[in-house]
């Protein structure tokens, strides 16, 4: 049987397909927490984005633990129960390969808050106002 063959854009669309698949199926494991882990039970854990890499064999899941609290607590107990996410996403998806998974903690609501604190900062407003007092003058 040939190779199927695809294009960039095609990739890329599968690629986010079965990442958004992949972020789907342990939101749901740990929703509904299926996973007997005594940290994971105590901790609403958000499943924010999953990137796959091209042939599909890694999938970088990023997390956030509700209010970040016990981050570093929740992403040890995600990775001790790596197995059994790897085996219920390969069961539940019928990939022809099994994703490794590894888990990382989402820094993205961190760096939004770093650049609104710079956004607010009282110079960075000062430079805004001066430059739409120079705007209004056209």
């Amino acid at each position: 049987m040939a190779r199927q063959q695809f294009t960039p854009e095609q990739h890329s669309v599968r690629l986010l397909k079965v990442g958004e698949q992949v972020r789907h199926v342990i939101s749901e494991i740990l929703t509904r927490q299926q996973v007997h882990d005594a940290t994971l039970s105590g901790h609403s854990v958000s499943v924010t984005e999953v990137r796959m890499t091209p042939d599909l064999r890694q999938a970088t899941v990023y997390v956030m633990p509700l209010l970040g609290e016990d981050e570093e607590a929740v992403l040890k107990a995600l990775r001790t129960n790596t197995a059994y996410f790897q085996k219920e996403v390969a069961q539940r998806l019928k990939l022809r390969f099994a994703a490794k998974i590894r888990f990382r903690a989402d820094e993205t609501f961190d760096e939004a808050s770093r650049i609104d604190a710079l956004l607010n900062d009282p110079r960075v407003q000062r430079d805004l106002d001066d430059e739409d007092k120079d705007g209004d003058d056209d």
